[in-house]
């Protein structure tokens, strides 16, 4: 493995580990009052975007961390907007 995509997926590793303490608090405490949707759908919108360059340049640090984060992103706004129905 080239020491660019070494570099590479730890910078992936690093930004998509980023995103586990907000979905783990917003798992425990259900209070998504702080989190702004249109920031996460425009989020969203562009990590499928960059999973889908990953894929087109088969990057394998690329798919595996955009999938991650679209994951982790979905499940947020996923919390976010079954808060928002609830109200």
């Amino acid at each position: 493995m080239a020491s660019a995509d070494l570099l590479g997926g730890f910078a992936a590793l690093l930004t998509t580990m980023a995103f586990v303490p907000q979905v783990l608090q917003c798992l425990q405490s259900r209070d998504l009052s702080a989190i702004s949707l249109p920031m996460y759908l425009i989020f969203s919108l562009g990590v499928l975007l960059w999973l889908i360059y990953g894929l087109a340049i088969s990057s394998l640090p690329m798919i595996f961390a955009n999938s991650l984060t679209l994951a982790l992103c979905l499940l947020i706004l996923g919390l976010k907007l079954r808060a928002l129905s609830r109200h």
